[in-house]
C-alpha cells in the first residue's frame, strides 16, 4: 500500500464524540468533545482534552467535575450543534431537547437521550499547549439496560454510538471479532 508524507497532525481517527456536561455556579453546559479517552482500567479513569476559551472549561476547572455522555448516532444533530454553539450565548440543552438528569455523585447532569453517561471528578489538569488535558476518576456508570445481557454483560457494541473521523460524525459498525479472537482454538465439530 503506497503512503504520502502527510505534515504533522492528530491523524488518529476515528475517535468518539461525546457531550460533556458542566456545572458551576447553578449554572449547566454541554458541549462536544472528541478528544476522550481511557487512561487507566484500575482506578477507572479517563481523560477529555478541552481548548482554555471553551465556555465550560472554567466550569470543570471550578467544580472539578463533569460528565461523559456517549450518544447513539441519533443524536448527530445535536452532538454537532453543541460542538459549534456556545454556552455563553445558548441553553443547548432546550435548543436540541436534551433531558438533564439527576447524577449520583456530581452535580453536573446526565442526558437522559444517551445510552451511556459516565460520572467523573477531575485528578489533575495537564496543560499541553492548544487544549489542557482533563484526567478525571470514574465515578460511575449509567448504562441503559437494553444494553446489559441478563448475565450481567455489557453489550455496548448494540447501541449505535456515534464518532468523529476527520471532519464527519460516522456511525460505529458492527463488530469484526472480539477481544482475543486471533488466538483462540476453534471448536471441533
Amino acid at each position: 500500500m503506497a503512503k504520502i508524507l502527510w505534515k504533522p497532525g492528530t491523524m488518529l481517527y476515528p475517535v468518539p464524540a461525546v457531550l460533556v456536561t458542566s456545572h458551576s455556579n447553578g449554572n449547566d453546559n454541554v458541549f462536544t468533545v472528541s478528544w476522550a479517552g481511557t487512561v487507566c482500567t484500575d482506578p477507572p479513569m479517563l481523560s477529555i482534552a478541552v481548548r482554555p476559551e471553551r465556555y465550560s472549561y472554567q466550569f470543570i476547572k471550578n467544580s472539578g467535575e463533569f460528565t461523559v455522555n456517549v450518544p447513539a448516532a441519533g443524536l448527530a444533530r445535536a452532538v454537532d450543534y453543541c460542538g459549534v454553539k456556545s454556552g455563553r450565548d445558548t441553553d443547548k440543552f432546550a435548543a436540541m431537547k436534551l433531558t438533564r438528569e439527576r447524577a449520583r455523585h456530581v452535580k453536573a447532569p446526565l442526558i437522559a437521550e444517551c445510552p451511556v453517561s459516565i460520572e467523573c471528578r477531575v485528578s489533575r489538569v495537564v496543560e499541553l499547549g492548544s487544549h489542557h488535558l482533563f484526567i478525571a476518576n470514574v465515578l460511575a456508570v449509567h448504562a441503559e439496560e437494553s444494553l446489559i445481557d441478563k448475565r450481567g454483560k455489557f453489550h455496548i457494541e448494540t447501541a449505535g454510538l456515534l464518532c468523529y473521523n476527520h471532519g464527519h460524525y460516522c456511525t460505529v459498525s458492527k463488530p469484526v471479532g472480539a477481544f482475543g479472537f486471533s488466538v483462540r482454538r476453534r471448536k471441533k465439530k
